[in-house]
């Protein structure tokens, strides 16, 4: 996008002076209808340097103003409107016309095609004159009081002479169709409701200040297991010392491959006992070996035999089972020693 330029008497507070124009190389034919048809004494218009002075003579004249638009206005605040049953005679006594003047400062017909206008100072002044006699004293009126309320109003009222005094309004190169004699002119299509439409947003609101915004200190929530906030981390009830598991001596594995023997009570004679296995030694079991189950309370542990045993499947399920119907010669009725099984476990595994 272009860069939008416009010459120096286009800024705020600026004096007037002849507008900057820039032509094309080649006229449009509307332009040179306008120029001739304004001009009282008859000029050649063959040439873009003809039309370059005749629209510049034309639009720096005294009398060279144009009319933008109209606003109604109050013409007095509204605690001293008059008032009337009849609205029209309200609108009479209690309204006024500020008529929005402007001359031309710019003219583009070759990047931007488009044309500038600048508040005149009669106007400048009448908008100003409003906005301080009647709108700000309205607007005070409609708002609450507050410590600072004199200091915003007065730097409303500032603001406004700045923004009335900046405004440029830019349309549209062809608006100088609307070109009379002496280089007055008025806004034609309509486009003297976008002049209004700008002015008036010129007049600015009086805010008051937001409300103060407290801060709520709210306390931290407990958590349930925790009463009081003085003792967040340290528990309400000491814990426990740990305690040991119960558990059954019988259901302890051993730690080492040779298993322990459990033997019953002295009043129940063992098996082994009668067996004459006192001066044999026997290779050690299997691990496999499981600790046989007795029928009474009382447990001991025989010492482990050094020597290895041989595995001896039969007395070892028969051991499993002590009963006082066991005696030392047999069970069932039958008796036998160890030579009996001597022929068939006499090789060492």
């Amino acid at each position: 996008m272009p860069i939008q330029l416009l010459p120096a008497s286009a800024a705020a507070f600026a004096p007037r002076s002849a507008p900057t124009i820039v032509l094309n190389s080649r006229v449009e034919p509307w332009l040179t209808q306008t120029l001739k048809r304004i001009n009282r004494v008859k000029r050649p218009l063959n040439s873009v340097p003809q039309h370059y002075r005749c629209l510049t003579e034309t639009l720096s004249g005294a009398a060279a103003i144009w009319s933008l638009c109209s606003v109604m206005v109050p013409k007095a605040p509204d605690s001293e409107l008059r008032k009337d049953p009849n609205p029209l005679v309200e609108a009479l006594f209690n309204y006024q016309f500020i008529h929005i003047e402007a001359y031309v400062v710019h003219v583009d017909m070759v990047s931007q095609h488009e044309v500038a206008f600048k508040l005149t100072p009669e106007t400048i002044e009448a908008l100003i004159e409003y906005h301080k006699d009647i709108y700000s004293v309205d607007t005070a009126a409609s708002t609450w009081s507050w410590a600072e309320k004199e200091v915003q109003l007065k730097k409303l009222q500032d603001e406004f002479v700045q923004a009335v005094n900046r405004y440029v309004f830019r349309t549209g190169v062809r608006a100088l169709e609307g070109l009379e004699e002496d280089g007055a002119g008025e806004l034609l299509e309509g486009r003297g409701e976008d002049v209004k439409n700008a002015i008036m947003g010129l007049f600015h609101p009086l805010l008051p200040p937001p409300p103060r915004i407290v801060d709520v200190v709210r306390p931290a929530p407990l958590l349930p297991s925790s009463p009081a906030a003085g003792n967040w981390w340290q528990p309400t009830q000491p814990l426990p010392a740990p305690q040991a598991m119960p558990f059954e001596s019988w259901r302890v594995l051993p730690s080492t491959p040779s298993p322990t023997i459990t033997t019953c009570s002295d009043q129940q004679p063992t098996f082994w006992s009668t067996m004459g296995m006192d001066n044999l030694q026997l290779p050690s079991p299997t691990p496999s070996f499981s600790q046989p189950y007795c029928t009474t309370n009382q447990y001991s542990t025989p010492p482990q035999v050094s020597a290895p045993m041989l595995a001896l499947p039969l007395p070892s399920v028969l051991a499993q089972q002590c009963s006082p119907n066991y005696t030392s010669a047999g069970f069932g009725g039958f008796s036998w020693s160890y030579n009996d099984f001597a022929p068939q476990y006499a090789t060492a595994i």
